[in-house]
């Protein structure tokens, strides 16, 4: 089975054509348990969002607040696997037919093996995976099976950054000197 990296692009145009941004939801899998995070997933894209990114909870998550960590504690206290997440999103996408991205640090798609985790996540029906801590120079190594298998990959880049080949975020309107009367 191929990834869904094509309902993920066709839910993005829908929503542009449609004048509007999509919604996108977060929710971490295995909080309060596995099969409860799955139901919450579902409910969230039956509700309206237009894609869900279902996080792997990481020991960690030093670039998450405090409710999210809070969440992975549990999720990882209550025995959570990668494949409870592979789970969560196979069942959160054949229920809703909704596109479905993992959120994850670098380290647990490393030492899964990297082609494992995309084949794996591709026959699960996932869209893609946000890589928040993987820079962009060194991500070949991802983004090659990430496209052998249907895969998108999101980067999390700030809106200034100065890496070449980005773009930079559009200047600020200058603010205005003048008071009012």
């Amino acid at each position: 089975m191929s990834g869904n990296i094509e309902l993920l692009e066709d839910t993005l145009a829908r929503t542009r054509e449609e004048g509007r941004a999509a919604l996108i939801a977060y929710l971490p899998a295995g909080f309060p348990t596995v099969d409860g995070s799955i139901e919450a997933i579902k409910a969230v894209l039956d509700a309206g969002a237009d894609i869900v990114e279902v996080g792997l909870p990481h020991s960690d998550p030093v670039l998450d607040g405090p409710v999210i960590q809070t969440a992975d504690d549990i999720a990882l206290r209550g025995g959570l696997k990668i494949a409870d997440v592979l789970r969560t999103v196979r069942e959160a996408h054949q229920a809703t037919g909704k596109p479905v991205l993992v959120m994850t640090y670098w380290n647990p798609v490393d030492r899964y093996g990297v082609d494992r985790f995309a084949q794996e996540l591709a026959d699960a029906g996932g869209a893609g995976c946000i890589l928040p801590d993987l820079p962009v120079q060194e991500a070949d190594p991802w983004r090659e099976h990430a496209a052998k298998h249907g895969l998108a990959t999101v980067f999390v880049v700030a809106p200034a950054a100065a890496t070449p080949g980005w773009p930079r975020s559009p200047p600020r309107a200058p603010v205005s000197s003048t008071r009012p009367p």
